[in-house]
């Protein structure tokens, strides 16, 4: 007969704390996410590392540009990690917020059981922030060897940028769940989902722009560092300039610029956490309600909508003669449109391909002489964007109805691909070619305007890619299989595939070489398209498990 169990053995086995079990619950969601294809014991992550490994690495590679700073005080070498960590950071946090704060879901599973909403924020900031710290970390592993070698360098620098990396990725999951707890307060439910997708933009915007600006207050026109007493004062605006200001005051000891930045950063960090953690998560729990409910809209217009007559006329109605593509281009720009798991995805994904070449486009002073390097260089970004809005696409919370793709008397995904590539062409990459050649000419620099080409010339290919092998068929993956995490190792990709262009670009242009560079492009450009069009047309379905 067995005996009951007594105290002790009851106290060794307490279950966890809810605390630790939903942070333990929203990592694996993390790393494995919630759908079981294509899901085995053997490949599923154990840990961040397991799962981040190849983005840590490329991470860990790229910070190695801090060897540059070994002859540079503190502060110099600080400022750079910390301006190349707050865009690491601030596109990460701000791409996965949405996904990581608001599940349509979660509020019919666990609002039902004792868990608080604070319970609920803290666990999903907890993960937000340890996967922040594991890439920062990657990327500044470098800059914690260099710092200890630096002329005012000491062992005190290891501590000292270990805690500014903390606070700083603190100090960017707090100002983003900040941005969105207004939204939840103060905009009703039909105007959240714009709003917050909106929201999501300028976050990630100005994380790029935060993060790139400062450069140019610490390098002059010619690249080298500038010394310390002629740094602007603009860098007291730049919020990376307030963890470099703490790493120096840790260091090197007090000073009157050390001081007022380091206050800034802990004074800002202090002010995020207080209102997204304390004074604002209150409204966590109605706002994940809110979310979760479902607003009937009526049709304002009981006719024909404005996309169903634009695709009657040209250039469209030559585009999607094939009924399949014609569906599938509507479902596509129903979603892009409408769906807010997609937006939320799509945009903030594209957002830091938009700022750069805003950024390109407004040399540092003394820079004029490379305005033609920077305008090639914002074109080849440019042409990168949609190659990742249709690898985004593929991602969605109603994954499971892409198995009628299947189901149809269709032989492979060709059709299908083509109408959500005619969608992010026409909906995403025309308007912003458009926008960056008005930029371009109203700044100006208007006979700069064919060194656009080289890297807009590449969209039909940059369009294929992603659907090479018949991959990224649109809204047939689940949603949280989208790592966000491993968009900043996209974004290092492109930076070198946009230098390689621009390089040639530039190169030709200098050499009176620009038109036969251009028509030699276009040809390869032709055959790698069709190329990749006829094997993906003549390609079947990927097996589904």
């Amino acid at each position: 007969m067995s005996s009951l169990p007594d105290a002790t053995s009851t106290a060794d086995h307490a279950p966890p704390s809810p605390q630790r079990a939903l942070r333990r619950l929203f990592l694996a969601l993390f790393l494995r996410g919630s759908s079981s294809r294509g899901l085995t014991l053997k490949r599923a992550p154990q840990s961040v590392a397991s799962k981040l490994a190849l983005t840590l690495t490329l991470y860990l590679l790229v910070g190695a540009v801090a060897f540059g700073f070994q002859r540079q005080p503190v502060f110099m070498l600080s400022a750079y990690l910390h301006a190349m960590t707050f865009v690491l950071l601030g596109m990460f946090v701000a791409a996965s917020a949405g996904e990581v704060l608001f599940n349509n879901q979660e509020a019919d599973i666990l609002l039902h059981r004792p868990v608080t909403p604070q319970m609920l924020l803290w666990a999903k900031i907890r993960v937000l922030v340890e996967v922040s710290l594991w890439l920062a970390g990657a990327f500044n592993l470098v800059g914690f060897y260099v710092g200890l070698k630096a002329p005012n360098g000491s062992l005190l620098f290891l501590p000292a940028h270990a805690l500014s990396i903390l606070l700083e990725a603190l100090f960017c999951t707090s100002a983003v769940v900040v941005v969105y707890q207004l939204c939840l307060r103060y905009c009703g439910r039909e105007k959240l989902d714009g709003l917050m997708t909106t929201a999501q933009i300028v976050v990630t915007i100005g994380a790029v722009l935060g993060g790139q600006f400062l450069p140019r207050f610490i390098f002059d026109p010619r690249g080298n560092p500038v010394g310390e007493d002629s740094l602007s004062r603009w860098i007291f605006a730049l919020p990376p300039a307030w963890f470099a200001g703490l790493d120096d005051l840790l260091t090197t000891g007090f000073s009157p610029r050390s001081g007022l930045l380091a206050a800034m950063a802990l004074a800002s960090t202090g002010l995020f956490a207080y209102l997204a953690f304390d004074r604002l998560a209150r409204d966590y729990g109605r706002g994940i309600q809110t979310i979760a409910e479902t607003v009937s809209r009526g049709r304002r217009d009981p006719g024909r909508r404005w996309l169903d007559r634009l695709i009657d006329r040209p250039p469209l109605a030559w585009m999607l003669r094939n009924p399949v593509t014609r569906a599938s281009f509507l479902l596509a720009a129903a979603y892009l449109a409408r769906d807010r798991d997609v937006k939320l995805r799509v945009y903030p994904g594209v957002a830091p391909f938009l700022a750069m070449p805003l950024i390109f486009l407004f040399p540092q002073q003394g820079q004029d002489h490379a305005s033609g390097f920077l305008i090639s260089l914002s074109g080849a970004y440019l042409g990168m964007t949609p190659m990742f809005s249709v690898s985004i696409l593929q991602f969605s919370q109603q994954w499971q109805a892409a198995d009628v793709f299947r189901a149809a008397p269709i032989s492979g995904p060709a059709a299908i691909c083509a109408g959500a590539r005619q969608a992010v062409f026409w909906l995403l990459a025309l308007p912003l070619v458009l926008v960056i050649v008005l930029v371009v000419a109203l700044t100006g620099k208007a006979a700069d305007l064919p060194l656009l080409l080289p890297g807009i010339l590449l969209l039909p290919v940059y369009l294929m890619v992603p659907h090479l092998g018949g991959r990224a068929v649109p809204l047939s993956v689940p949603g949280d299989q989208a790592n966000s995490a491993g968009r900043g190792l996209h974004m290092i990709a492109a930076m070198l595939c946009a230098i390689i262009v621009t390089s040639l670009a530039t190169a030709a242009d200098y050499a009176g070489y620009l038109w036969p560079l251009l028509g030699v492009e276009l040809l390869v450009v032709a055959t790698a398209y069709f190329w990749m069009r006829s094997r993906l047309a003549a390609m079947p379905w990927r097996k589904s498990e």
